[in-house]
């Protein structure tokens, strides 16, 4: 299974590797990654609610914040509202990967080399609830390379640039959307990694393969 999440969970997550983390918790609730680095079994937590860094959060659910970040050897917890959620959703699934624009190719290629019989993509949307363009484009653009054709990835970013999601980076009314945000996010195929999922110790742990 491969649970889509652009803007921005899973950009944010695969940031947070580039920059030399360990290791990502993903979670569904905000408490769960409290607890979890008050245990000691994270050193950090990043994610939203709404968009917004939780109050006591070590970062915000913005690939651009931890492009800035260090966390080179850390192992993080990450909620958000739509891409981890997907994640918990999705414990059962024999395989599942974190997919962004960011890691598309990767992706395929992790996805190709486990020789699955049948692939589901989920394009989260919006708070897991909406349809979004962002998350929907990239599901297809993975199904298309998966299928082996090779779609237009500036038509792809074209589209995403045109709808609602896009509209919030840069606005002053939702500051919390970094503009950078959504450059980061539109970079397709710039990181080298797929972001493997699997149960280890009863928590999803995200850790980056390159396939």
């Amino acid at each position: 299974m491969v649970i889509v999440d652009v803007f921005r969970a899973f950009t944010t997550a695969a940031v947070a590797f580039s920059r030399g983390a360990e290791k990502v918790i993903m979670v569904a609730g905000v408490e769960e990654a409290l607890e979890l680095r008050r245990k000691g079994v994270a050193g950090l937590c990043m994610g939203e609610v709404d968009g917004k860094r939780p109050q006591g959060f070590d970062f915000g659910n913005s690939p651009y914040e931890l492009s800035q970040a260090d966390v080179a050897g850390r192992t993080l917890v990450q909620s958000t509202r739509a891409g981890t959620v997907g994640v918990a959703s999705a414990a059962k699934a024999e395989r599942c990967f974190a997919a962004s624009l960011v890691n598309a190719g990767p992706t395929v290629r992790a996805v190709r080399a486990a020789k699955p019989s049948l692939v589901t993509i989920v394009a989260m949307g919006a708070s897991g609830l909406v349809r979004s363009d962002e998350d929907e484009q990239c599901a297809m653009l993975l199904k298309n390379r998966l299928e082996g054709r090779a779609p237009d990835v500036d038509a792809v970013r074209r589209l995403i640039l045109a709808g609602a999601e896009s509209q919030k980076y840069g606005d002053p009314a939702t500051p919390h959307f970094h503009p950078k945000d959504r450059d980061i996010a539109l970079g397709v195929d710039s990181l080298e990694f797929a972001i493997a999922v699997s149960r280890e110790s009863g928590l999803l742990v995200a850790r980056p393969v390159r396939p």
